[in-house]
């Protein structure tokens, strides 16, 4: 970061998720440092966590110019080791990575001021709200340094979440002259509310947030989110459902609405959306021949493959409404002998034991299989070409030989099972215990023969090297035809914001900020492969029979119909660009300065 005009701010964004991708957050702030790079140049820094893992592929150290120079080696001097240097996404950001180990020797001090200045008391055996609670002072004494020695120039702070809000607080304690924005991209208080499955929208007037953290044990981190909330001098959310939850439980309204963006240059492919879903799909076909081998009885060409993931949060993403969902489609579909087959995969990751063997050998012995079967036409082709060339027609009969025909025989004898398919693709940890299988057993979801809708849980994140799929995540997503995320608790949701971008139809809900946010922008999201299923007004039970019902009709749609709802679907992808929904984080800049120093971004 290089010197210029005093009169021109800094802008600073601290996160947890700077050069680690350890959560949502990540996505935000990568994807949107680019245009933020673009807009401030040199003035813009983030500050986050030295990992040395992380730091190996994400981080470029470089040195620091005269202005933020000089702070990092006062801090050096107190023994606090920062790095500086360029996260490795689009835009390259300058980054400010600090080591916690460095600032533990002034925990005790630390934990007593917060106590003592701001009421909010600690215990000793959270090791996460520890790292909270360094991490916050060692960006509060890097602001107070950098003010100290830049005096008269307007700074902004961005904090992301409770997790990296602890220094807010005290900024404004100490009356720093930084401009602060709080930023909750979920409350702490209603992931936890949603997860224990109350009826957390129609209650939440009536909740009593101190009651219910203590209850949960969590009362220390519900007052560190508050207070940073209520120090901010600007509040934002994510979305509109956000800043109502936020509004009753952190007690403060949102002073602007940040919804989350895409960079769409790491999506857009032009016209090609179409072309790529028909390559993946391909894979997502290789991989249904070898998972269902010895029950593969059913059309390729007349094969859906939906789709939800997400972290595990059984309850808050849906699944368990989900599973509800493809039970009642499935029996719909067997009770109109339909030829459609959908599979539905669940990719969550958990806690395994590696891969099923079974799953394992399913793929292994249809690549066998289809080696063989290369072989044989290779030999067969050149059969016909040697007859042809002489002049002559070849004997049927004397295309394939005995020998040949031996071969292709074992292979099929080879894929007779005893057993289904499995359900799972890997050995669970507590098989017995998890939440996903038990509910797909107590619905009969077993991939037996009949059923029309087969289900796949992958307890592990989609990668290129993943035996089983060899895709990375958005070559599976653009293979799928549906994306299905029913949450209860999104507070914004990317998942089907990324299949927006790729083409995909999707179903979300409106208790999701996306699916208000589509709500509010789009005529019609239906016709524009935008489903979003009502969970806020109505029981779940009317919530499962308009899933289902969504699932279905989707599956009645023929392939054209589909393609054409592609289309529409990836024509909403400008709504979603940082380009347009940056404009929302300039305004939240420009309310922080004018109420600290009476003044607007350059």
């Amino acid at each position: 970061m290089t010197g210029g005009n005093n009169a021109q701010p800094l802008l600073f964004e601290i996160a947890w998720e700077v050069a680690r991708k350890v959560g949502g957050i990540y996505t935000v702030l990568s994807s949107k440092a680019a245009i933020t790079v673009g807009e401030w140049g040199d003035r813009y820094c983030l500050l986050g966590i030295y990992s040395p893992d992380a730091a190996a592929t994400e981080f470029e150290p470089l040195e620091p110019g005269p202005v933020l120079g000089p702070t990092i080696e006062a801090l050096h001097q107190r023994g606090v080791v920062a790095h500086f240097g360029r996260w490795l996404v689009k835009g390259h950001p300058r980054v400010l990575l600090f080591d916690l180990g460095t600032g533990y020797q002034h925990l005790d001090d630390w934990k007593y001021a917060l106590w003592k200045e701001l009421g909010i008391g600690t215990p000793s055996d959270d090791p996460e709200t520890n790292d909270a609670v360094v991490f916050g002072n060692l960006v509060a004494e890097f602001l107070g340094e950098l003010t100290r020695r830049s005096p008269g120039r307007p700074i902004i702070a961005q904090f992301h979440e409770w997790l990296a809000a602890v220094g807010l607080p005290i900024v404004r304690q100490r009356e720093l002259p930084v401009a602060t924005i709080f930023t909750t991209h979920a409350t702490l208080l209603g992931r936890y509310l949603c997860a224990a499955q109350i009826d957390f929208y129609n209650q939440l007037p009536w909740l009593e947030p101190d009651i219910e953290s203590g209850s949960r044990q969590i009362y220390h981190r519900y007052c560190i989110e508050r207070a940073a909330t209520h120090s901010a001098h600007v509040f934002t959310t994510v979305s509109e459902i956000t800043a109502y939850e936020a509004e009753h439980l952190l007690k403060r309204r949102a002073d602007v609405i940040l919804p989350n963006g895409l960079e769409l240059h790491n999506f857009t492919v032009l016209h090609e959306f179409q072309n790529m879903h028909a390559e993946y799909k391909k894979r997502l076909h290789a991989f249904t021949q070898g998972h269902f081998y010895g029950h593969y009885d059913f059309d390729l060409d007349r094969t859906l493959y939906f789709f939800l993931s997400g972290r595990y949060e059984y309850h808050n993403k849906g699944v368990d409404m989900y599973i509800e969902a493809l039970q009642r489609l499935n029996h719909r579909l067997r009770h109109e002998r339909s030829d459609v087959t959908v599979v539905a995969f669940i990719i969550m990751p958990a806690a395994t034991n590696n891969f099923c063997p079974e799953a394992l050998r399913g793929h292994f012995m249809i690549d066998e299989l289809r080696k063989t079967c290369d072989t044989i036409q290779r030999e067969v082709g050149r059969r016909i070409f040697e007859a042809t060339a002489r002049g002559k027609l070849p004997e049927p009969d004397a295309l394939i030989s005995d020998e040949e025909l031996v071969m292709l025989k074992r292979r099929i004898y080879s894929l007779n099972r005893t057993g289904l398919p499995p359900i799972v693709t890997h050995n669970m940890c507590d098989d017995g215990a998890d939440p996903i299988l038990d509910h797909l057993r107590h619905r009969h979801l077993h991939n037996a023969r009949e059923d029309r809708v087969k289900v796949v849980f992958h307890p592990e994140f989609i990668s290129s090297t993943n035996p089983l799929f060899s895709l990375d995540y958005d070559q599976f997503v653009r293979g799928c035809h549906l994306g299905v995320f029913p949450s209860y608790y999104e507070p914004w949701g990317y998942t089907p914001a990324e299949c927006t971008v790729m083409g995909v139809p999707s179903v979300c809900t409106n208790l999701s900020g996306f699916g208000n946010f589509m709500h509010r922008h789009v005529d019609d999201p239906e016709a524009h492969g935008i489903y979003i299923l009502d969970r806020r007004f109505v029981g779940p039970e009317e919530s499962i029979a308009q899933l289902a019902e969504i699932m279905h009709r989707f599956c009645g749609l023929s392939r054209r119909q589909r393609i054409q709802m592609r289309n529409r679907t990836e024509r909403l992808s400008e709504l979603l660009d940082w380009n347009n929904l940056s404009k929302a984080y300039g305004d939240a800049r420009n309310l922080a300065l004018q109420r600290t120093y009476g003044a607007r971004t350059p």
